[in-house]
């Protein structure tokens, strides 16, 4: 019988979001500028000849790790809290360095998918995942294209080093085209701040529409329901920051209210500074649409940027 994922948080993540492979990337991609029918041959002796070298840490791996520590509280013959499949444009035999990695750090991680250059994107379905974490932005654009689950794209600043602890995960949310669509969003960039606030005001018990990561924040609220401890003292918790503030805050929390999900931490900031907040909750991530605010959250937490829809207005 083919197992059951329907109540598993399944994340899919890039073997470059889980570890440090920038020293490989940079020789292929110099090999290429310079030989581009040969890089592909030099990239795979180089991780041949590297295979049994560890791999460090990439800028998903806290969060991974966290997310996988949560299946301590599995019951007895009920299906895994977490799943995590690594998802890799590495072939098989470059992919070695990757599952050796895994295994010489106990990272409890079974499931694989190298595919030698194609997107992965294409098998997000077949492996029931509602999270997928890359660096590489064009596969990240296909998934938000196909609406197939939540995605988003990590970078790290090199002045970060993660330090937070894995035994709570720690996951916040900007709102609008995030966890909501970017209807208001538009309304925003089209008419202004003073019309955002009539709309929002106006329209405070209509809840707003899901956006790209809606799907992925009600699993988690079902995830939290799988753990023996509720509310404060749950080991996830989940923080909404967001530039919205006062006439706006409202919708946003009966929005929440009605899709019966529950957040144990919101900032309406109305323009201050992220980054403060989230060095403040301790993020193992942050979901946002826009560099301004990922430029320098980037710097204190992981961030992941979720791109918008191909023929969204924002876009332009």
């Amino acid at each position: 019988m083919a197992l059951n994922l329907q109540n598993t948080l399944v994340v899919g993540i890039s073997a470059t979001a889980l570890f440090d492979l920038s020293e490989a990337d940079k020789l292929y991609k110099k090999e290429y500028a310079l030989h581009p029918d040969k890089a592909i041959e030099v990239y795979r002796a180089y991780m041949l000849k590297n295979e049994e070298v560890t791999l460090d840490k990439g800028v998903g791996f806290p969060l991974i790790k966290a997310l996988l520590n949560l299946n301590r509280f599995q019951k007895k013959d009920e299906t895994p809290l977490v799943e995590v499949v690594v998802m890799s444009r590495n072939s098989p035999d470059t992919g070695v360095r990757v599952l050796n990695t895994i295994r010489e750090i106990d990272l409890n991680i079974t499931r694989s998918a190298f595919t030698a250059g194609e997107s992965s994107a294409d098998y997000l379905e077949a492996f029931n995942v509602d999270l997928f974490l890359r660096t590489n932005e064009v596969d990240a654009q296909v998934v938000i294209d196909n609406r197939v689950c939540a995605s988003a794209v990590l970078s790290v600043s090199p002045e970060y080093k993660c330090d937070i602890s894995d035994e709570q995960v720690r996951i916040a949310f900007d709102g609008d085209a995030v966890l909501f669509d970017e209807e208001s969003e538009i309304v925003y960039k089209e008419k202004g701040i003073e019309a955002f606030h009539e709309n929002e005001k106006n329209a405070q018990n209509t809840p707003m529409k899901e956006g790209p990561f809606a799907s992925f924040l009600k699993k988690l609220a079902s995830l939290q329901e799988r753990l023996p401890m509720k509310m404060e003292f749950s080991p996830v918790r989940i923080a909404l920051v967001t530039a919205r503030n006062a006439p706006s805050d409202i919708r946003v929390i009966k929005t929440l209210r009605h899709w019966g999900v529950y957040v144990d931490e919101a900032f309406f900031l109305g323009g201050i500074e992220k980054s403060k907040i989230l060095q403040a909750f301790r993020a193992h991530i942050f979901f946002d649409d826009q560099d301004v605010h990922l430029e320098n959250s980037s710097l204190v937490v992981p961030c992941g940027k979720v791109l918008y829809p191909s023929e969204c207005k924002l876009n332009n």
